[in-house]
Order: C-alpha cells, then sequence, then structure tokens
C-alpha cells in the first residue's frame, strides 16, 4: 500500500512543530489527533522540524524513523499499535547526509537518489514488494505529494517527467508558489497531501490563479475536496504524515 494514499479513517497525524496553529486546527476538525514533531538539532533549520526528513511510512502500521529522533516518537506512540522501526542512517546537516528517509511514494514505486536512501527503510520497502526508481534529486518526497494511486502533484520537473514515463499521470506544480523561510521557495511535497479519503489539504492558499485553478481542477476530478487550512501564503512545512 501507499501510505500517502489513505484509504483507512486515520488517528493521528505528524506535523511541523512551527506550523500555524489554524493547521492544526483544521486537522481537529477532521477528529485526528495532531502530533507535533520534535526538532531535529542535527540538519538544516529550515526543515528542522519537517516529518518527511525524518520518518517515512512503510504503511499506516509501520513506521521507519531516523535514529535521532528515535526517542522522542517511540514515547508518542506507545501503545499505539503502531510499530516503530529505528532507521540505520544517522542525519547530519548537509546533503546528502540529510536525505535518507525523504522517499517519494507513488502506486507500487519508491522514487528517490538511491544512493542514499536508508538501507533498513530499503529493506522494508522490499518485503512490501516495492519497485525502487532513482533520480538525482534527494529530496523526493518533500518535492511530491500523491492524490491517489497513479495521479501525484510535483514541484520537481525530472520527478515529473519520471512519473509520466511511469504511465501515472503527474501535475508540475510551479515552487514558486511556496513559501519556506530560509530558502528561496519551498516545495509542492511539503505544503499538500492527502488528509483523508475524501479530502486534500493545503497549508495555505495560493495565490498564482493559474496555478490555483490547475491544481484544484487536478485534484478535484479525482473526487477529492480541497482544504486550504490557513489564509497563509502556502507554505512548506514537510509533509504531513497521516496515520
Amino acid at each position: 500500500m501507499n501510505p500517502f494514499v489513505i484509504s483507512w479513517k486515520p488517528k493521528f497525524a505528524i506535523v511541523d512543530f512551527r506550523a500555524d496553529e489554524k493547521i492544526f486546527e483544521t486537522i481537529r476538525k477532521f477528529n485526528i489527533i495532531p502530533i507535533k514533531t520534535i526538532k531535529c538539532d542535527d540538519i538544516l533549520e529550515p526543515v528542522c522540524g519537517h516529518p518527511d526528513m525524518v520518518i517515512h511510512p512503510i504503511d499506516n502500521k509501520n513506521i521507519v524513523i531516523a535514529p535521532n529522533v528515535f526517542d522522542y516518537y517511540a514515547s508518542i506512540f506507545e501503545n499505539s499499535g503502531i510499530k516503530l522501526i529505528k532507521g540505520g542512517k544517522t542525519l547530519s546537516r548537509n546533503y546528502p547526509n540529510d536525505i535518507a528517509y525523504n522517499v517519494a511514494r507513488i502506486r507500487n514505486y519508491a522514487i528517490h537518489n538511491l544512493k542514499y536512501t536508508d538501507e533498513v527503510l530499503k529493506y522494508y520497502l522490499q518485503k512490501s514488494d516495492i519497485s525502487f526508481v532513482h533520480v538525482n534529486q534527494g529530496y523526493t518526497k518533500c518535492s511530491t505529494a500523491c492524490i491517489d494511486n497513479d495521479k501525484a502533484i510535483t514541484s520537481d520537473f525530472t520527478i515529473y517527467t519520471t512519473i509520466r514515463n511511469l504511465g501515472l499521470k503527474c501535475l508540475y506544480f510551479n515552487s514558486q508558489n511556496v513559501y519556506l523561510k530560509g530558502f528561496e521557495y519551498g516545495f509542492a511535497g511539503g505544503c499538500m497531501g492527502m488528509l483523508d479519503d475524501k479530502n486534500f489539504l493545503l497549508t495555505g492558499r495560493i495565490y498564482d490563479k493559474e496555478q490555483r485553478k490547475e491544481l484544484y481542477n487536478f485534484v478535484e476530478t479525482s473526487a477529492f475536496k480541497v482544504i486550504e487550512a490557513s489564509d497563509e501564503i502556502l507554505t512548506d512545512y514537510g509533509t504531513i504524515i497521516v496515520i
């Protein structure tokens, strides 16, 4: 299964601890418990709270977590029925030493710069019959959001081409529309994604009218409602991981 295509009733959503409070309020309205990340001091400040930098769900019951922050999540999810697996790679500050868990998923594919994917994560993905697709981009999950098993949105043109070449549908979303403090721009996967089986969440508003229309049409043709969680500019907080 693709853990970013929600087909179950979610219990939790892991969200950057710095996210706009309106995002937490929106998540609670769907009877989902938001869990704030802990700061990972070992990676760059702009992404130190991004869930997708330190966590990769194999499915909605098994989650691989970077050793840097494992103990925090082990205490949070104790007695939850969710299995936490400690990854092999301890993250450090500079690329590519921070990308080991930032793997995009669509259908039964894992898309990543496979030279740097965590070996523990690879093992569990292989056990789940996931096929690997190599790209040079390392921040593939940051860059990509799924809508269903056959559709995705990405702000990386290489990933866009790769997904299309797999015979799947993909919308290219200009990263200039995404704010990320400390960088020139953010990424699509960090500001949008499925909240449950009916709703697609945006962390803020898309101010480019043409891109807004294009994205809404792309999402709504899969029978999802687009939810804007705040009135602020669309902001990259890292993938909100729903489990």
